[in-house]
């Protein structure tokens, strides 16, 4: 069973909260697919410095919370990942992380920059 990475990106409202609650609660329901859901500190940057919150730790009302939470729970950033020909390190860094902790879902959250990357 793999694990799952979650993470916040762009400006965060409370919106982006209530999203990572429905990642983290519908990953919970589907134990037998999806292990933990890890979220990375302050967005992809998370990911690259191995810097994961383990969300199995929270209880499941810390998590409902969310839906209410203003600003971003996990933090966020605006940090855009370059081409893989331009810069292949941080890639093969993220692949290195993920298989680390046997990530094999990766849900990014944020707006139409974070689409980018």
């Amino acid at each position: 069973m793999k694990n799952a990475f979650y993470a916040q990106s762009g400006g965060v409202t409370a919106v982006i909260n209530a999203s990572a609650c429905g990642v983290i609660e519908t990953a919970r329901k589907h134990k037998s697919k999806i292990g933990k859901v890890y979220a990375g500190r302050n967005g992809i940057i998370g990911a690259l410095t191995e810097d994961l919150i383990d969300t199995s730790k929270d209880s499941a009302a810390a998590i409902a919370a969310l839906r209410h939470t203003p600003s971003g729970a996990f933090g966020s950033c605006r940090y855009k990942l370059k081409g893989i020909e331009e810069h292949r390190a941080q890639y093969e860094r993220l692949i290195e992380v993920f298989k680390a902790h046997n990530i094999g879902y990766f849900f990014y959250n944020g707006g139409g920059d974070s689409a980018d990357t």
